[in-house]
């Protein structure tokens, strides 16, 4: 493996990376691929915390539709990204790596409250930092905290996996053969194009904080490790 081009990133996984092919819950072996891939990037020195999602167990827009109260169904979305990142630590542990978790909501039973300074520290002796509990508000996607998060802790950049989609594209690829695949794109491009990168709001925060955004496809062979060794591959979202 090269040598890494970043020093500290953010990963993102969604909810939908942890189930792997199915359609529900957490599948153990996948879990352990990913486990491994962040093991690989940890021995190249590379700093590395974790943003994670809850929709392979909660979809609260879905419990909104069918009549929840809007907030009641955010916070119990933050909490199904808690039961992933109780997961994730597990197996990150079983791989011999040192994981922190830290959740915008109180739950000290299980994980640390989030503290900035406590966090960077974490990274810089060598831990993985699992932030769960979105931002611990309302209305915010898990998106927004990556972005929130990464720039809190000082990432240089802001990975963004995706599920057997290897970047951004101006349509479907599962539905249109034709849709053309952008290997480059600024800010401003993704949001009048409505390309549904990220919400507009954690969008926003990257242009304005002038944070990379690479988009890849986490099944793609040792995916997480090439993206940090600087390898072409998925989309970049820049300041151009």
């Amino acid at each position: 493996m090269a040598a890494p081009k970043y020093k500290r990133v953010l990963l993102k996984l969604s909810g939908e990376a942890f189930c792997g092919q199915t359609n529900y819950g957490i599948d153990s072996s996948t879990l352990a691929i990913i486990a491994n891939q962040i093991k690989q990037v940890l021995k190249l020195g590379v700093d590395i915390s974790i943003v994670v999602g809850g929709g392979n167990i909660w979809r609260g827009a879905k419990a909104e539709r069918d009549g929840m109260d809007r907030v009641t169904a955010d916070y119990a979305g933050m909490l199904a990204t808690v039961i992933n990142a109780l997961a994730l630590q597990d197996a990150l542990e079983r791989e011999g790596v040192p994981t922190r978790i830290q959740t915008a909501i109180g739950i000290q039973q299980v994980a640390e409250p989030y503290i900035r300074r406590r966090a960077i520290r974490h990274l810089e002796k060598g831990r993985v930092v699992i932030f769960a509990g979105g931002t611990g508000n309302p209305y915010m996607t898990t998106d927004t905290a990556a972005a929130l998060r990464a720039i809190e802790v000082e990432s240089e950049v802001l990975l963004m996996t995706k599920n057997n989609v290897d970047g951004i594209y101006n349509a479907d690829p599962s539905k249109n053969r034709n849709a053309k695949k952008f290997d480059t794109l600024t800010y401003l491009e993704a949001l009048n194009l409505r390309l549904e990168v990220m919400d507009a709001t954690a969008l926003s925060l990257c242009l304005e904080n002038k944070l990379p955004i690479i988009v890849f496809d986490l099944q793609a062979p040792h995916s997480i490790e090439r993206v940090v060794c600087g390898e072409s591959i998925g989309t970049v979202v820049s300041s151009g």
